[in-house]
């Protein structure tokens, strides 16, 4: 790899606001996680090491409300954590994320950590209320950390198997016979007007062929076009799973179609 890409942040508060942005942060990566189908994580909470208290940079009194900020946030959710101590960077404590994926592995994902140093450094100030001047804290913060490797993962998690929101393709047309091709590529581009990734298989190959490849693809769904459904205006859906839904009217799986995308729901 010559790249990577990371959502890394850096968010500039006064200490008085450390904890209520640290809060908002673990909303952020709880909602991410529910998003994409993770429940299994746990906290690692890096603080100083005691018996090496010269090591670390900084107020100590601001050391301990920042500490205190990161655990109360954890237990605040009940989320399983851990305290990692005397794994704080000398600049700051940390929260870290890690997730296990549907094979059991364990990922680091979110990381949140304060840093009182860089302020310093960068001579960084603000005019507080009373019109004094006072140095702010610095978060560093990550939700995905890599956005290439959280792309891996997603892949291991899912197996390829996206749910339908996630889906590089998320329906192929697949028509009957050759007399079909007309109608089918029509239904995909109405797919495609209401932002859906369809596509259109006009192989000539048997229908039963096509539905196959595309089923070893993972493609979430298959709309077969024959006689039947364009006289009817209906479509006969197929699952990746091998379920056969027939004879559902076009406009109803349109809908079916976007309200589960909408929902970004975990089949």
């Amino acid at each position: 790899m010559r790249s990577l890409t990371q959502d890394d942040s850096h968010i500039f508060v006064r200490h008085a606001q450390i904890a209520e942005e640290i809060d908002r942060i673990l909303d952020l990566a709880m909602q991410v996680y529910k998003t994409f189908g993770f429940s299994d994580f746990m906290a690692r909470i890096s603080v100083r090491d005691p018996k090496n208290p010269d090591k670390y940079m900084g107020d100590p009194k601001n050391w301990d409300r920042a500490e205190a900020a990161l655990i109360a946030a954890v237990k605040k959710r009940d989320m399983p954590h851990f305290d990692g101590e005397g794994e704080a960077a000398f600049y700051g404590p940390k929260i870290d994320i890690v997730v296990k994926d549907a094979l059991g592995r364990e990922w680091q994902l979110t990381t949140c950590q304060l840093d009182f140093v860089q302020p310093e450094n960068f001579t960084l100030r603000y005019i507080d209320e009373q019109g004094k001047e006072d140095r702010p804290a610095v978060l560093h913060v990550a939700i995905l950390g890599s956005v290439d490797r959280f792309m891996a993962i997603l892949i291991e998690q899912y197996g390829g198997a996206f749910p339908l929101w996630l889906a590089p393709v998320q329906t192929v047309v697949v028509p009957i016979a050759e007399r079909h091709n007309s109608k089918a590529a029509e239904i995909m581009m109405q797919l495609r007007e209401m932002g859906i990734r369809a596509e259109v298989d006009t192989r000539s190959q048997p229908m039963q062929a096509k539905v196959r490849d595309h089923t070893l693809q993972k493609v979430p769904y298959l709309a077969i076009i024959g006689d039947t459904e364009i006289n009817s205006n209906t479509v006969s859906v197929r699952t990746r799973r091998g379920e056969n839904l027939k004879d559902i009217l076009l406009k109803d799986f349109q809908a079916k179609l976007v309200t589960e995308i909408e929902t970004k729901a975990i089949s």
